[in-house]
């Protein structure tokens, strides 16, 4: 399964640090992402890294603020955020692709205050 950690409540122009482990699975993951839903709002993609560290699907909204990075020997990937600003409100999905098949994770809240 992928557990999700760093969530949580910041003020408009901080910084959060979004962690997600994926751990159970007999294969290594090969990409490994992030999306986001806002309330009313369809999900998004917002970063894609592979498992040789090639990052690929910014979102344009994030680009020069977000960074996806991964440890693949810990099946972990992470997302930086900074400059945080209110559109940035969402729940933050982690998601595991292991042999064509897409794995969730159960969410984590980012709320950035105005």
């Amino acid at each position: 399964h992928l557990v999700e950690s760093g969530g949580g409540l910041v003020p408009a122009g901080g910084s959060l640090r979004l962690s997600c482990r994926a751990s159970g699975f007999t294969s290594r993951p090969d990409s490994m992402a992030w999306y986001r839903q806002a309330p009313g709002k369809p999900r998004d993609l917002v970063a894609r890294i592979t498992s040789s560290g090639r990052i690929s699907d910014y979102l344009d909204a994030v680009k020069g603020r977000f960074t996806i990075s991964r440890d693949t020997p810990r099946d972990t990937v992470s997302l930086q955020m900074n400059s945080l600003n209110a559109e940035d409100t969402a729940v933050y999905y982690c998601t595991a692709n292991i042999r064509g098949y897409a794995w969730w994770g159960q969410g984590t809240q980012v709320t950035v205050s105005s």
